[in-house]
């Protein structure tokens, strides 16, 4: 079974704005532009049935769309950096959505993920690199931002069993629904009964 994690997709406008951060870093191992979200849980490998039961539960989700921009730099692992990243603005909705799926997955016996949950667009993962060399290559990035875009879906991504970084594959998605397009009941009220 492959890994499974559930994620929210970095638009193209975004993700090629994040390719031109790439390079410049000795020992980074730069992501592939397609390969490029924001992981709101990290599932692992569970079985077919689990998995179709995540499937399930994730599909009765209702949330409304959101906004999200990508802003500022910065590295896991302080004294031995193993990546970095791009962050992501603070948006209410999408921490209500995470929330969400977190309370899923534990209902359905998943452990509790031990991390704070830290939204963020991995672009290299590091091997050997030294200190001084990311905070370099931070310091020279730190006000990259990107445009607002609108998050109306989030899906269930697939790994092989690997090092990280890809390749992924989306194997469902779920729509989040249009924000002020819900029913308010205005028709009834124009057309009585």
């Amino acid at each position: 079974m492959p890994r499974l994690f559930v994620a929210l997709e970095v638009p193209r406008n975004a993700a090629m704005s994040l390719s031109l951060l790439r390079g410049g870093l000795p020992g980074a191992r730069w992501i592939d532009v397609e390969n490029f979200h924001i992981t709101l849980r990290f599932i692992g490998d569970i079985d077919g049935r689990t998995a179709d039961e995540v499937v399930d539960k994730l599909d009765r989700i209702e949330r409304p769309e959101f906004q999200l921009a990508l802003s500022g730099m910065g590295s896991f692992g302080s004294k031995k950096p193993h990546s970095v990243f791009a962050g992501v603005t603070q948006a209410p909705e999408m921490y209500a959505l995470q929330g969400e799926i977190e309370r899923i997955c534990q209902r359905l016996g998943l452990p509790a993920d031990p991390r704070k949950f830290t939204p963020h667009v991995t672009l290299a993962r590091l091997r050997n690199a030294r200190t001084e060399d990311v905070a370099h290559y931070l310091s020279g990035r730190g006000n990259f931002h990107t445009a607002p875009f609108t998050v109306n879906r989030f899906v269930l991504m697939s790994s092989k069993e690997s090092v990280g970084g890809g390749p992924y594959l989306t194997e469902e998605v779920f729509p989040l629904y249009e924000a002020g397009g819900g029913w308010d009941g205005a028709d009834l009220r124009d057309h009585p009964v």
